[in-house]
């Protein structure tokens, strides 16, 4: 019995490998091609490669839900096709232990899709992004695209690139009063924190008032502000791409300001019940094998899993904003379309058993 369970994981932990492969070279190539559109300045096409591969664990960590799915559909279909899964219950082997044998490497693939979206994605995507940024010539008077805004009381600010080790390039502060009428436009090349505070370089400073306006310029100046490089690190990396932990800290440092975070609470609870979430779309995988993806085509049983893996995705991705706009927990957007497909999945492998 021993040997059959190895071979079932054998078959599936491969056909995941396999779907794994096959979508990171066809995602990786469409990238490079659309950041080479992308190059100005400093950044062509060395750099470009290079910020695709720094980007590498994110892409891992976004596609090993549907490597799992596509793999347990594929490397048991195989089975199916070739009647060795027929043959295996034959010999006694229960439909649960196939399912335990087959949701063993699906679990392997949950718990490194953790590791590295808490660990090795987050940091490298933050590389990733900051030397881009840099490259693109953020320490220019101009608001870049890849930058971010923030904002902290009346003070609006845009960052053109953070660097992980707490440096700023390209740093524009709006100030407005309480009438919302703007009282100062304020740019600097860089920015460097420093313990309890920010040094500013090479600042111009416009002020405006009823009957003038006047400029100033500063070598250096003092810049007194509650962002710190951590929160700053948290801030210039898409919600999605950020750690469970660093969405957590995010949210509440924008809850204390007053500030909107539904965004960040979203992609917390999308995090977190990621490995539910995969966890489900593997044995509706399974389940489709036992029931009614039983003798058809490999081409079939890969159209099918396509068609409900891109379904689940954009219930989650249509709940999602829903919850924004609509003001209802973020936990129903993305429990819902998990609890729907474990139905399904139940459904299909009562009737199998």
């Amino acid at each position: 019995m021993r040997k059959i369970d190895r071979y079932v994981m054998s078959t599936v932990g491969g056909a995941m490998l396999l779907v794994m492969v096959v979508v990171l070279a066809l995602d990786m190539i469409f990238a490079l091609i659309a950041e080479l559109d992308d190059t100005r300045n400093d950044y062509q096409t060395l750099e470009a490669l290079l910020y695709v591969v720094l980007t590498l664990p994110r892409r891992i960590y976004d596609y090993l839900p549907l490597a799992a799915f596509m793999g347990c559909l594929v490397g048991l279909g195989t089975l199916a096709s070739s009647s060795e899964l027929t043959v295996i219950r034959a010999a006694g082997v229960s439909v649960k232990r196939i399912v335990w044998s087959a949701m063993k490497p699906a679990l392997v693939a949950v718990l490194l899709g953790v590791l590295i979206g808490e660990y090795i994605a987050p940091p490298a995507e933050r590389l990733a992004q900051s030397q881009k940024a840099v490259a693109q010539g953020a320490g220019q008077n101009v608001a870049s695209a890849s930058g971010v805004w923030h904002r902290e009381g009346d003070t609006f600010m845009h960052l053109n690139a953070v660097q992980p080790n707490g440096v700023l390039h390209g740093v524009s502060l709006f100030e407005f009063d309480a009438d919302r009428w703007l009282v100062s436009a304020r740019f600097a090349e860089r920015g460097i924190h420093l313990g309890d505070y920010w040094r500013l370089e090479n600042v111009v400073t416009t002020r405006f008032s009823s009957t003038e306006t006047s400029r100033e310029t500063h070598r250096s100046m003092r810049w007194e502000s509650g962002l710190s490089p951590e929160v700053l690190s948290v801030l210039i990396v898409k919600p999605e791409n950020l750690s469970i932990r660093g969405l957590y800290t995010y949210a509440s440092y924008l809850g204390e300001q007053g500030l909107n975070a539904t965004n960040y609470w979203l992609a917390f609870w999308k995090k977190v019940l990621m490995p539910l979430g995969t966890a489900v779309m593997v044995m509706v995988a399974i389940s489709f094998i036992f029931g009614p993806l039983r003798s058809v085509t490999m081409g079939f049983r890969v159209f099918t899993g396509l068609i409900v893996g891109l379904l689940f995705k954009y219930m989650q991705d249509l709940l999602g904003p829903m919850s924004v706009v609509f003001g209802f927990n973020p936990v129903i957007a993305i429990l819902l379309p998990i609890a729907i497909n474990a139905v399904v999945g139940v459904v299909l492998m009562r009737r199998a058993g």
